[in-house]
């Protein structure tokens, strides 16, 4: 019974609150840019710019950073 009557008395207040919000019109975008998507597509893979941003063995084989999460 406490909780309804808690509940009933937010529910008055908020109710109260939003009467002294101003009623306001729809909003309007000046641009048709608000929601673009663009095309999913995949971009070429530069193996030549990989392995010049990396660390290469003598078997060719990349050294790269163990992730801290991996015992």
């Amino acid at each position: 019974m406490k909780i309804e009557k808690e509940a009933e008395k937010i529910l008055q207040s908020f109710s109260e609150a939003l009467k002294d919000i101003p009623d306001l019109e729809e909003t309007h975008y000046m641009v048709d840019n608000v929601n673009l998507s663009r095309e999913d597509c995949a971009e070429d893979k530069n193996p030549e710019k990989i392995m010049r941003n990396t660390q290469v063995d003598e078997d060719g084989n990349l050294i790269v950073e163990k992730g801290k999460w991996v015992k």
